[in-house]
């Protein structure tokens, strides 16, 4: 029985037929125009090409190289930069945005070593470089890290 199965009528239209005469309307050069390469049968030039002229994608300056969309940019605050902090409340990433050494809270903030401190503080960041840990702490100071 599967053989009589059709679809329904009107549901099927029938792929017209190009170039075949003058009365199909669509006759002699069949919407091609005349000559050239892309009145000829088959796939026609490839994607990109501009008929001999020097490619878009070659006229390009070469990019070498790529971006690593993993990477985490960190704002970066020195140990030096809370020398002239006046206060008893812990150093956190809202503090330093207030203090001006970062702009927001954008992104995480990590603390380098450069500078000495001669003071305790309790220091609250995202990261902290080896030799900014041992600086805050012989200072007599605390580290805190912030999970992001």
């Amino acid at each position: 029985m599967e053989h009589l199965i059709k679809p329904k009528k009107g549901t099927r239209r029938k792929a017209r037929r190009i170039g075949r005469g003058n009365a199909s309307g669509r006759g002699t050069y069949s919407g091609k125009g005349l000559k050239g390469q892309k009145s000829r049968s088959g796939k026609g030039p490839r994607p990109g090409f501009e008929g001999g002229q020097l490619p878009l994608i070659k006229r390009l300056p070469e990019q070498r190289g790529f971006t690593n969309k993993f990477k985490i940019q960190y704002s970066i605050v020195n140990v030096g930069d809370f020398v002239d902090y006046e206060g008893k409340d812990p150093i956190t990433p809202s503090v330093l945005v207030e203090a001006g050494f970062i702009k927001n809270i954008k992104y995480p903030v990590k603390v380098l070593g450069r500078g000495d401190l001669a003071k305790a503080l309790i220091v609250s960041a995202h990261k902290f470089s080896s030799t900014a840990k041992e600086k805050i702490e012989k200072a007599g100071g605390q580290v805190e890290e912030i999970s992001k």
